[in-house]
């Protein structure tokens, strides 16, 4: 079976995203996501095709067709109008991953609101930044969750629905499941996603409707999305990628969808993998990791035969993780880079291309990529520099939410600086190096934490690693790494100076950590990421800045 992108050259010669547009349904010129992420489905074959399977940690189970969360996303867009919720106004969910999450979402986006997603790991502090600057007026949530919502302080919050309550169920089911689906402008807002920083508030990252051409494009062409696949996204939509490749550009193709609702345990995954027959899987690195921690036995318990693609997103994917993949499942997991403010994938590892381990890939049809020096000039290849985008594609964000000189200070030379530093290949490959500000100048020499970490990740000992540039009167910096051992493995003196030589071998002299310290665990983001900055905030006894959206901390 070929994959949906056979050719990436000549699909990239001759696309467009005016043809593309013929992919998704419009009404003269306007378009509704949430429509055609479910709605469309209903006036085909589709309309009773399971689109959501979720299951709970302790094994409930519900399934939704198309048609059902059709109605349901009707009658929620009926009852946020009651509340007298009008086009523009915010209104968000601060839900745990239960199937409201997913019909709420499209109601609000179906009457021309924006949504806006909250973990539910947020505490008082972190919503009240969040709910205060968007002057959101509704917020949905559930009994538990609701008790860190304080209104006293947040003036413009007019209601908020609760809804495992009665009274909203009550509701949802007497509301009329019919709906006017309000035809928006492609560049009118439909979703807005805070992020956060090292100092500040975090700021809210403004999406519009017309992000589902871009996202279903690349569910299509990078996640080879297909209409007999069932698709597993393990991402929480309080991420753009839950949004992205959880409910909008997958649904929009039509898939079968699973939602799982309960914590990460290696032999549950599995579990799910085999009972609901995943055919294409997109994780994170941090879950590879802990999955490769586990041991390749647990996978060979299973039957993954129907597996057929893989794909990674939320940090670079450790080679180690690219060669475990194809000792464990007999496939390579494909990398994929974007990011919040970009709105969908931008540069991926195709099915139908050869992957280079550690690399990105290449950019997607229809996108401009390139290597540009602090004054937004490309860059030729192998030259380090910063990734960055040329504007303005589809799932581009349009605006950080009351803050337009944040929004133009991305913005330089008529690129989008992405703040990754990477390099290309002559084969136009992209490889990444690290955060900007990650990056470690050692006696006179740059290294990127990214291929440090990977190092050490190769190494039996270690499970994960988190590598700063330390300051050292001499050098300028040092690496210091922060490394999490395999169970079993000893934190002994004689294997720092293992690793430590492990690396030299591996790397490059000079890329060697000079310090390691074993630790229980590293800071991540919930999408996985390594949050860097807080180590060394905490190294170098700085303000560690917000850390409202880590899972471990």
């Amino acid at each position: 079976m070929n994959p949906n992108l056979d050719d990436y050259d000549e699909t990239r010669k001759r696309f467009s995203w005016t043809a593309a547009k013929k992919e998704l349904d419009w009404f003269d010129g306007k378009l509704n996501a949430a429509y055609n992420a479910v709605d469309r489905h209903t006036h085909t074959w589709r309309k009773n095709k399971v689109a959501l399977y979720w299951e709970d940690e302790a094994g409930d189970q519900k399934k939704y067709t198309f048609e059902e969360l059709s109605l349901l996303s009707n009658k929620v867009g009926n009852i946020l109008k009651d509340f007298d919720i009008e086009r523009g106004d915010r209104v968000f969910l601060f839900l745990p991953r239960i199937p409201e999450l997913y019909f709420c979402f499209l109601g609000i986006l179906k009457i021309g609101a924006i949504a806006g997603t909250l973990f539910s790991a947020f505490q008082e502090q972190a919503l009240e930044d969040r709910l205060g600057n968007s002057e959101a007026k509704i917020v949905i949530t559930t009994k538990e969750l609701s008790s860190r919502i304080h209104r006293k302080k947040l003036p413009h919050l007019k209601h908020v629905l609760i809804v495992d309550e009665p009274s909203f169920q009550k509701t949802l089911e007497h509301s009329d499941s019919e709906l006017r689906i309000a035809h928006m402008d492609p560049d009118e807002y439909a979703f807005m996603l805070y992020t956060s920083g090292t100092t500040g508030k975090p700021k809210g990252v403004m999406h519009v409707h017309r992000a589902i051409l871009q996202e279903h494009m690349t569910a299509k062409w990078v996640l080879d999305l297909r209409d007999d696949d069932t698709y597993w996204c393990t991402a929480d939509p309080g991420w753009v990628t839950g949004i992205a490749y959880e409910i909008l550009g997958s649904w929009s193709s039509g898939v079968a969808a699973l939602v799982y609702a309960g914590r990460f345990d290696p032999k549950r995954w599995y579990q799910l993998l085999e009972k609901y027959k995943i055919t294409v899987w997109y994780t994170a690195p941090t879950a590879i990791r802990m999955l490769m921690a586990a041991g390749t036995p647990l996978v060979k318990e299973h039957d993954l035969s129907h597996l057929r693609h893989m794909c990674s997103v939320g940090e670079p994917l450790n080679p180690e993780a690219i060669t475990w993949g194809v000792k464990a499942f007999g496939r390579e997991f494909h990398d994929t880079w974007w990011q919040t403010e970009t709105g969908a994938i931008c540069i991926a590892n195709y099915p139908g291309m050869k992957i280079k381990i550690g690399s990105m890939g290449k950019p997607i049809p229809g996108l401009t990529a390139a290597i540009v020096d602090d004054e937004g000039h490309e860059l030729p290849a192998k030259k380090e520099g910063n990734i960055a985008l040329k504007p303005k594609w589809p799932s581009m964000m349009r605006a950080i939410w009351r803050r337009p000189n944040k929004y133009k200070s991305y913005f330089t030379n008529g690129w989008y600086i992405s703040g990754d530093r990477g390099w290309r290949d002559q084969d136009g490959y992209f490889w990444f190096i690290g955060r900007a500000d990650d990056v470690i100048k050692t006696a006179g020499e740059r290294v990127g934490p990214f291929e440090v970490e990977s190092a050490l990740v190769s190494h039996p000992g270690v499970v994960e690693a988190g590598v700063i540039g330390k300051p050292d009167a001499m050098r300028g910096e040092i690496v210091k790494a922060f490394v999490v051992l395999a169970a079993g493995t000893k934190p002994t003196e004689a294997l720092k100076s293992e690793l430590s030589e492990y690396v030299k071998k591996h790397l490059a002299g000079h890329a060697y950590p000079r310090e390691i310290e074993f630790i229980d665990k590293l800071p991540k983001t919930r999408s996985g990421k390594i949050m860097r900055r807080i180590l060394k905030a905490k190294e170098l006894g700085l303000p560690i800045g917000d850390t409202s959206t880590l899972e471990e901390y």
